[in-house]
Parts: C-alpha cells; sequence; structure tokens
C-alpha cells in the first residue's frame, strides 16, 4: 500500500445499501473493499480516492450495495464507545460542544457508585470538563443539565447518522433522502 498520507481514506465512511438499495449500515471503507473483492457487495458510487498495492489500484467506494438481500432483523447496536459517541453526535451532552472522539469521555449520568448502569439509558458522551465538574455526582447535583435523556441505539438513531455523514456527501444523496 501507498504511504501513511493514503491511509485516511481507508477510514472514511462509506454507506452500505441493502441488495433493494435501502440503506442499512455505515462501515469503513477498509471493510467497504472487503466486501467488494470478496463478491458480497458491488461498488455504486467511488469517492475519486484510490488504494495502491504493488500490482493493483482499486477505487475507494463511497456508496457499496450488498449483491444479496439481507434481512435485517430488529437490534440494538452493542454499546461501545464508539457507538455511544455516534449516538450522541460526538457532542458533549450537557454543554454542547462538538469534539473529535479522542476529547470525549462517557459519562454514567447514574453513576456506579451510585447504583448507576452501564446501559444506553445511563451513557452519554461527556466533555472532560463537564466530565470532571458532575464528578460522582447526579447532573442536577453538579448543577448540568442534560441536552436530551440517553436512548437505546436504534434502527431510527442509525439512519438519522447516515443523513447527518451523508449530508457532506453528495453521493449519498440520492439514497438517504428520497
Amino acid at each position: 500500500m501507498a504511504g501513511d498520507d493514503h491511509h485516511w481514506g481507508l477510514h472514511e465512511p462509506v454507506l452500505v445499501l441493502n441488495a433493494t438499495y435501502e440503506p442499512i449500515n455505515v462501515t469503513a471503507a477498509r471493510r467497504a473493499i472487503v466486501l467488494v473483492l470478496k463478491g458480497v457487495a458491488t461498488t455504486e458510487e467511488e469517492n475519486g480516492g484510490f488504494l495502491h498495492s504493488a500490482c493493483l489500484a482499486i477505487r475507494i467506494p463511497s456508496v457499496i450495495r450488498l449483491t444479496q438481500f439481507r434481512r435485517i432483523p430488529y437490534q440494538t447496536r452493542a454499546l461501545s464507545r464508539k457507538n455511544i459517541l455516534l449516538r450522541d453526535r460526538y457532542t458533549c451532552q450537557f454543554c454542547g460542544h462538538i469534539l473529535p472522539a479522542h476529547e470525549l469521555t462517557i459519562d454514567h449520568v447514574i453513576p456506579r457508585s451510585r447504583g448507576g448502569h452501564a446501559d444506553w439509558d445511563n451513557v452519554v458522551a461527556s466533555c472532560q470538563k463537564c466530565n470532571t465538574a458532575k464528578g460522582d455526582r447526579l447532573p442536577e447535583e453538579a448543577g448540568l443539565r442534560l441536552l436530551r435523556p440517553p436512548r437505546p441505539f436504534t434502527l431510527h438513531t442509525s439512519r438519522q447518522i447516515m443523513r447527518m455523514l451523508g449530508s457532506s456527501d453528495e453521493r449519498w444523496r440520492k439514497y438517504l433522502f428520497c
């Protein structure tokens, strides 16, 4: 592969469509390329970049479509730092600042020391300053207010995130905003 300056493109978001063109997920370009090379998906739109190897140059996709229909059962996403940040749109849920992932922490609204659990309804993205100010207290006790109550990551949440990511990529619009 080419030098490190080209690796950023492998982390770019790629819209994943079902065989019926229904948007079902967002994945990293690296994973999308693997799906295309395996024949599990086809490229519908390209982002203009290339992945180079010693004997091959592959166009980096922006939108892929699965070659066979996949029934998507009702499911929630795994509770993980990445999914919490996605759900909360990389926004501190106390002060509203949008920050890069490495500048955000995960806060338990009801602290674990006070019986709070690690589940979708009790964890939010928080900046370091707000998390430190809140400490081991409830938001009200620390003089903080949640912008919105935490909720599970649902298909509706997933579609909102796809639209948010797609708003900056014209190639996604015809699949998301119709």
